[in-house]
């Protein structure tokens, strides 16, 4: 299996008359098809590690590919999936997931059959002609996932995806993405600071530190595939959370 993703020594400062070190010395390695989480406390760099794959912010010193190609700037192999779903509000659902294609100007007929099947497989396909004014949170979350899927991206990045949700939505939605990681496979790196969610999700969790970020600790998630929401009750996963709520404790940073 190729690597999706190759950073190397690559570090992050914000100029100004007080430089202010985001990240240092981040090396890691994702595979193709991997689902890797990112996991730290709030301001440890890990949403300017994702927007530095994303191609919206640069390195500073250090190397950053993706499928063996420098990342200098935006790119439709790559997704960004945001905490808020930023969905125009006066387009329907349908008409928000084929925005894309359509601004690349491909033909409707290019991309409506994939719309539809992206449109069943997050459970929105009797909700086309919805406003987002008309949906829930959770909902509009799955509009957003919709519209960067039927994009065909290579690299899904999600930032806190499910961060602004009520407690059972996003058990709901963390359900709903295993599901379609275990249909795509694509390969997926996850922002999140909740342990319960990185464990779930990812095969293999980064644990970072607080500032300047650091990669802690790499961490394989030996939980058996399929997952689904039965797996938070799981003596492994338990044990596999407190070992990591261990290491988070313990970070010297």
């Amino acid at each position: 299996m190729s690597d999706a993703i190759a950073i190397s020594q690559v570090r992050k400062v914000y100029a100004g008359a007080n430089p202010v070190t985001a990240l240092e010395g981040i090396d890691l390695t994702i595979a193709d098809g991997e689902f890797a989480a990112l996991l730290g406390p709030s301001g440890c760099g890990k949403s300017t590690l994702l927007n530095m794959l994303a191609g919206f912010e640069s390195v500073t010193a250090g190397g950053l590919k993706v499928y063996d190609a420098a990342v200098t700037q935006p790119g439709p192999d790559r997704a960004v999936v945001f905490q808020e779903a930023a969905l125009f509000p006066w387009l329907n659902v349908w008409d928000n997931v084929v925005f894309g294609p359509q601004v690349q100007g491909k033909p409707a007929e290019a991309y409506e059959a994939k719309a539809r099947e992206t449109l069943k497989l997050v459970g929105l396909e009797n909700f086309t002609k919805h406003l987002p004014v008309q949906l829930s949170g959770g909902m509009k979350q799955r509009v957003g996932i919709a519209r960067v899927l039927v994009m065909e991206p290579k690299l899904l990045l999600m930032d806190e995806p499910f961060g602004a949700l009520d407690a059972q939505t996003r058990l709901t939605m963390q359900q709903l993405l295993l599901d379609v990681w275990q249909a795509l496979k694509k390969t997926v790196v996850f922002v999140t600071h909740d342990i319960d969610e990185a464990i779930l999700l990812a095969d293999t969790i980064y644990v970072m530190s607080a500032r300047p970020g650091r990669i802690a600790s790499r961490i394989p998630v030996e939980l058996p595939r399929p997952r689904n929401l039965d797996t938070l009750t799981d003596a492994s996963f338990n044990a596999m959370k407190k070992r990591i709520m261990h290491e988070m404790r313990s970070d010297p940073h």
